[in-house]
């Protein structure tokens, strides 16, 4: 019988999923199991839900008017995470960084003597590690894709006079912090590529961010300069592109490791 993967763990914590029952079953005879479950549970008990922000009198009015112009006639979009309002993002972004930062520290603090050594003779990583690169993955795979949405817009962007740019000053802003988070929890896990890009990229956020809320044609088109001369776009496309790939493919990894261990 295979180990329990930890979607599955996570699941059962939950009292969701198909088969409760089997993994109950699986639990009480299977001790390696109990103590991912319980490492896992440990960081569960520390995620707490972010609190909902009062919307003010002219909410609808903003979005609506942000959104109206791309609506084709008589569509309905649906709703994905990178339509999620930013309020959103910043729950989400809490709940993802709690689970990076805590999981080492819990799984370390909880591992015995026998499991350090069972682990120094094993070549594939603990649960709770895989865990951890798991949940960065997915935080900088998002992160990245709302960079590129704002290095895109910078970009293209174009008009006479002074150009209004508040509102990507204020995301550059709020990708900045978020950067130097997942920079600092991609150094702990030992992902140069990934740390790398992301120095680069907090570069061009601080450059957009440090800008005047009002700037002229020649600013911006240093700005778009900055972008094209660094080739940050395209990095950030590539490196995106092979987030995407190993999210996918460590589940499966992880999972066909625990079909072949038997108990």
């Amino acid at each position: 019988m295979r180990h329990l993967a930890d979607d599955e763990l996570v699941l059962y914590h939950y009292s969701d999923g198909d088969d409760i029952k089997a993994a109950e079953r699986h639990l009480a005879s299977c001790a390696e199991c109990r103590s991912r479950l319980d490492a896992i549970e440990e960081v569960l008990k520390l995620v707490v839900a972010p609190s909902l922000p009062e919307r003010g009198p002219g909410y609808g009015s903003e979005v609506w008017n942000r959104i109206r112009a791309d609506l084709p006639e008589l569509t309905t979009r649906k709703q994905s995470w990178l339509t999620m309002p930013r309020w959103t993002w910043a729950g989400v972004v809490a709940v993802l960084l709690v689970v990076v930062f805590l999981m080492g520290r819990y799984s370390s603090q909880k591992e015995s003597p026998k499991n350090i050594a069972i682990n120094s003779n094993s070549p594939t990583e603990p649960p709770a590690q895989q865990v951890r690169e798991r949940v960065l993955l997915l935080a900088v795979g998002d992160h990245l894709d709302r960079s590129q949405m704002l290095l895109v817009e910078l970009s293209h962007a174009s008009g006479p006079g002074e150009i209004d740019i508040s509102r990507e000053q204020q995301r550059a802003l709020e990708l900045t912090d978020a950067n130097r988070l997942y920079r600092t929890t991609a150094q702990q896990v030992g992902d140069t590529s990934i740390v790398t890009l992301l120095d680069e990229l907090e570069r061009v956020l601080l450059q957009v961010g440090h800008q005047p809320s009002s700037i002229t044609a020649g600013e911006l088109k240093k700005i778009q300069d900055s972008i094209q001369s660094q080739g940050i776009l395209f990095k950030v496309r590539v490196v995106r592109s092979n987030v995407r790939e190993q999210s996918a493919q460590r589940p499966r990894t992880a999972s066909s490791q625990k079909k072949g261990q038997i108990i």
